[in-house]
C-alpha cells in the first residue's frame, strides 16, 4: 500500500505560500509507517519547530490498474475519506531552497492522518462537488470544495497512474485548500465531509 500525494491543488493554497500554480499535477509519497490513526495523539516531532496541519480529502483506490484513462478512472475508487498531511513547514523550507527532495519534511511518522471512509453513493453527491472542513477545537481553520481543485480526481488518477500501478488500498491525499498553520500542544483537529465527523485528532 502506498499513499500518493499531490501538492498544490488548489490555487488558493498555492498563493499563501507563494508558489506558482503548477501545469501538471505536483505528486509525492509518504511511506505506509507515516499512517496515523485519527484514534491515536500526534506528537510534535522534537526536531522540527512548525508543524502545519492540511486537511485533504483522500479517495481509496479499489482495484489494480495502470495507464487509466481519465473517463475511465471512476471505475477505480467508490469510497472517500478525508486526511490530514502533517508537514514540518520550517525543514521543507529549508530543503526547497537548497533543491533537495521533501521527504523528511513530509514523510515522517505519523505525518498521514487516515479518518474513516464513506461511499459516494451514502453521500449521495458526485466527487466534484464535495464540501469539507478542519475545526481547532470549535474554530474552523480550513474549508475546502472538491470543485476548486486545480486537477480533478480523474485527472490525477489518470496522470499518477502513468508513472506508477495503482493497487487495491492505495490512498490518493488530492491536496489542501488555504487555511494551512502552525499546530500546537492541546489542539484537537476536527475534520467534517459533507457534515459528517470523519476524525479528530489531539495534539500533543
Amino acid at each position: 500500500m502506498k499513499i500518493i500525494c499531490i501538492g498544490r491543488n488548489y490555487a488558493n493554497h498555492a498563493a499563501e505560500l507563494g508558489n506558482q500554480v503548477p501545469e501538471r499535477p505536483v505528486v509525492f509519497l509518504k511511506p505506509q509507517s507515516a499512517i496515523l490513526s485519527h484514534k491515536h495523539p500526534f506528537y510534535i516531532p522534537s526536531w522540527t519547530q512548525d508543524v502545519h496541519h492540511e486537511v485533504e480529502l483522500v479517495v481509496k483506490i479499489n482495484r489494480l490498474g495502470k495507464t487509466i484513462s481519465e473517463a475511465h478512472a471512476p471505475r477505480y475508487y467508490s469510497e472517500v475519506g478525508l486526511g490530514l498531511d502533517f508537514t514540518a513547514r520550517d525543514i521543507q523550507s529549508e530543503l526547497k531552497a537548497k533543491g533537495h527532495p521533501w521527504e523528511r519534511a513530509k514523510a515522517f511518522d505519523g505525518s498521514a492522518v487516515v479518518g474513516d471512509f464513506v461511499s459516494l453513493e451514502a453521500l449521495g453527491k458526485p466527487i466534484e462537488d464535495l464540501q469539507f472542513t478542519l475545526h481547532n477545537h470549535e474554530q474552523e481553520v480550513q474549508h475546502g470544495h472538491s470543485g476548486d481543485m486545480l486537477f480533478s480526481v480523474n485527472r490525477l488518477i489518470a496522470e499518477v497512474s502513468q508513472f506508477m500501478t495503482l493497487k487495491m488500498g492505495d490512498l490518493l491525499f488530492t491536496g489542501t485548500p488555504a487555511g494551512v498553520g502552525s499546530v500546537h500542544a492541546g489542539d484537537r483537529l476536527r475534520g467534517t465531509l459533507e457534515g459528517r465527523e470523519m476524525f479528530a485528532v489531539n495534539i500533543r
